[in-house]
């Protein structure tokens, strides 16, 4: 299993705790750091929807020009995410059950049989 996100976002240190706690092993991609590869984001917004991926609350987002706000779209959202990993919520975790968005202690509980 892997988890995406970064490292010294909120969200993605309490999953990483719980992942530790839990005693479940994963590696870590800080797609900040260490990029994030075109492919590995249009699997995920094939398997998750681009809008489920854009972190419409962050500051990032916020940043934007209204104009491109207002005018994303898949191929623009695309683009974007990849110039601006801060742009995708976190964290990303792609295992063998496939791709999930987001922490949720219950909902990581049931889907790890913890």
């Amino acid at each position: 299993m892997k988890v995406f996100g970064i490292r010294n976002c909120d969200t993605v240190r309490k999953a990483r705790k719980w992942l530790d706690d839990a005693g479940i092993d994963y590696q870590f991609h800080d797609f900040k750091k260490d990029g994030l590869a075109p492919e590995t984001l249009a699997y995920w917004e094939d398997a998750l929807g681009w809008e489920a991926l854009v972190n419409r609350r962050g500051t990032t987002w916020r940043k934007l020009p209204e104009a491109v706000r207002d005018n994303i779209s898949a191929h623009s959202a695309h683009a974007l995410m990849l110039e601006n990993p801060s742009l995708i919520k976190r964290p990303v975790v792609q295992g063998d059950d496939g791709v999930t968005l987001g922490f949720s202690a219950d909902q990581w509980a049931e889907r790890f049989g913890r």
